[in-house]
């Protein structure tokens, strides 16, 4: 028996999609079990604290469970491995960080590509930092900071949590751009006693770090790092209104196994987004000094790659490498 050709071509095209609606069903009903989120970093970090209001928002919103998993180690590389292994069935999502792109320029060889392997998701926030000086310091601005710096060249030390890290790459950044010449002295610990103490007289520290001894008088902040003043230190210029074009903070987000249904990274990004325009996350970020930013899964795997090519060039720069 002969089919109409009008009727075989509307069969085929019926039998060719069967395969793709068990996978439709399955984005559309997710989630049907508990999603983890991994952190890349220890409990009561910087990153393990802007993780879990988004966590309890999306549990609210998806009617599962968004468990925060905090698996820290090698800078942040486990977590993503991790990750970059995991099935792409939304399951195990990665808090995205600046993190993952510091690494990229840090490692020369890692087991995975970040923007290869694993899928935007979502935007959550950026978070600045705020150059800090010992109240002793003679500065008491970002200009008079460069001109001590450039009479006294060598004997300023700025310290950072270890290679890599906010501090550390906000101060390098400082120091391509306006040619200064302080020596970064990375710690395994706390830097903080040691810049109360006046043995290190800058840091260019995360902003929930500093800003109660900031607030105490206890440090001198003379500017804040990121793109726009922040509310958390009102008052309180950028670094960029003496030194143009500087910025430097960390941005945040959410990422997802490589091949990941796009149904399911769509329905995770409007559920984040609507968070962000949450008065009561909003309010959260802002205790923290962080800025909440929504963006489509496109616009945040721009920022990761903008932001991979514009470290990348001040690692090379400064040849910082990890040790």
């Amino acid at each position: 028996m002969k089919l109409p050709r009008r009727k075989f071509l509307h069969l085929a095209a019926g039998a060719a999609a069967l395969p793709a609606l068990p996978r439709i069903a399955s984005a559309l009903d997710y989630p049907t079990r508990p999603v983890h989120f991994i952190v890349a970093f220890f409990a009561g970090s910087l990153s393990d604290i802007l993780a879990r209001p988004i966590a309890q928002w999306l549990s609210k919103r998806l009617g599962q469970q968004v468990i925060v998993d905090d698996q820290p180690g090698a800078g942040g590389n486990l977590a993503t491995d991790m990750v970059v292994r995991a099935p792409p069935d939304g399951y195990t999502l990665l808090e995205a960080t600046s993190a993952n792109v510091w690494n990229a320029a840090l490692y020369d060889k890692l087991s995975f590509d970040f923007i290869r392997d694993i899928a935007p998701v979502a935007s959550i926030s950026r978070t600045p930092s705020v150059m800090a000086v010992n109240p002793s310091f003679p500065a008491k601005t970002v200009p008079e900071f460069i001109a001590y710096a450039n009479a006294n060249p060598g004997k300023i030390n700025m310290a950072s949590g270890g290679i890599g890290s906010l501090p550390h790459v906000a101060g390098e950044l400082f120091k391509v751009m306006t040619s200064v010449n302080i020596v970064h002295v990375p710690y395994r610990g706390s830097y903080l006693p040691d810049l109360l103490g006046g043995q290190v007289q800058v840091a260019f520290g995360p902003i929930p770090t500093l800003i109660e001894q900031i607030r105490a008088g206890k440090l001198r902040a003379l500017a804040v790092t990121g793109a726009t003043p922040s509310q958390a230190l009102p008052g309180i210029p950028t670094v960029g209104e003496f030194v143009p074009g500087y910025e430097a903070s960390a941005f945040n987000g959410v990422g997802a196994p490589k091949g990941t249904p796009v149904e399911i990274i769509d329905k995770l990004n409007t559920a984040i987004n609507a968070g962000l325009a949450d008065a009561t996350i909003q309010a959260r970020l802002a205790e923290l000094g962080s800025v909440p930013v929504s963006m489509t899964p496109a616009e945040f795997g721009k920022l990761i790659a903008d932001e991979t090519e514009k470290w990348g060039k001040v690692f090379k720069s400064a040849g910082i490498k990890a040790e």
